[in-house]
């Protein structure tokens, strides 16, 4: 074997080694992707029961609070706009908030059974097996977003067409920041039981508390307090970068403190998942 020949195969191997982990954590994204998407295929409940609460703030509460809640013109919009205008991409967050606990909730499950231990057993870092888990639940979010989007428009509550693509990435940023959320959560219940009021405790504050259903400014006429709640609130920037991506345009402030918000709670739930802690041995 000549010289060029063993430094070509040197190169192949070289080749070969880098390519295998990159397959390979590919191949866990997928995996985990698919066991998502299977079992939200077999729990068809869940995705009405996702669209029901949207729906009834949507077509219920929205008739109510029309003439109590007039709305000035405000960013993103260009003109006045009803009530189910605004609180369409503020509905949205709200099936984003609420799959990413649903989400979380199937991991304390996993945990008790025992199926969470050969996850984080897996040759792959830990960081990456939760990730891959917060875009599985993400994707699943995504496709209920849109077809409540969908359905809005066919209630005539139409956005630029333009929006509906653009956001797409608004939508997966926010998932990603509530099931991060959740799955920090998720690290510190240890019974199924418990994490029902784990989640009542977070997401209806988290929601209430927030631009999803009022305007900051409507807010500040109340309370000084309450607005400045809402204002640092990580759910009231997921819904305003839901907001304008809708109406085709950027908020560079409201992303940048989602994506904060997402590595906080990333790594919050990077050291909850953490074996050391024993944590989840405890679990399961």
């Amino acid at each position: 074997m000549t010289a060029q020949t063993q430094e070509a195969q040197a190169a192949q191997d070289r080749d070969a080694a880098t390519q295998r982990p990159r397959t390979a954590w590919g191949t866990s994204l997928l995996a985990i992707v698919e066991r998502e998407a299977l079992r939200f295929l077999g729990q068809r409940g869940r995705f009405f029961a996702a669209l029901v609460r949207p729906l009834v703030w949507l077509l219920v509460f929205a008739a109510g609070f029309r003439a109590a809640l007039g709305l000035s013109i405000i960013p993103p919009y260009q003109t006045y706009i009803t009530y189910e205008v605004y609180i369409v991409p503020g509905l949205c967050g709200m099936i984003l908030l609420f799959n990413g606990m649903q989400s979380s909730l199937s991991l304390v499950y996993d945990r008790e059974m025992g199926s969470m231990r050969l996850l984080l057993t897996s040759p792959q870092p830990r960081w990456w097996l939760l990730f891959s888990k917060l875009v599985a639940g993400t994707c699943v979010s995504i496709l209920q977003a849109y077809a409540f989007l969908a359905i809005s428009a066919a209630f005539g509550i139409v956005m630029p067409w333009l929006g509906y693509i653009l956001v797409l990435p608004a939508l997966f940023v926010g998932g990603l920041m509530l099931g991060a959320l959740g799955l920090a959560l998720s690290s510190f219940v240890r019974q199924l039981e418990n994490f029902a009021g784990v989640m009542n405790f977070v997401i209806f504050p988290m929601f209430f508390l927030s631009s999803a259903l009022y305007p900051l400014w409507k807010m500040e006429e109340s309370s000084q307090l309450l607005r400045d709640i809402c204002a640092v609130n990580p759910f009231t920037h997921a819904v305003e970068l839901i907001r304008f991506a809708l109406y085709a345009q950027f908020n560079g402030w409201a992303l940048l403190w989602t994506l904060v918000a997402t590595v906080a709670f990333g790594v919050l739930a990077l050291w909850g998942y953490d074996p050391a802690r024993g944590t989840t041995r405890a679990g399961g």
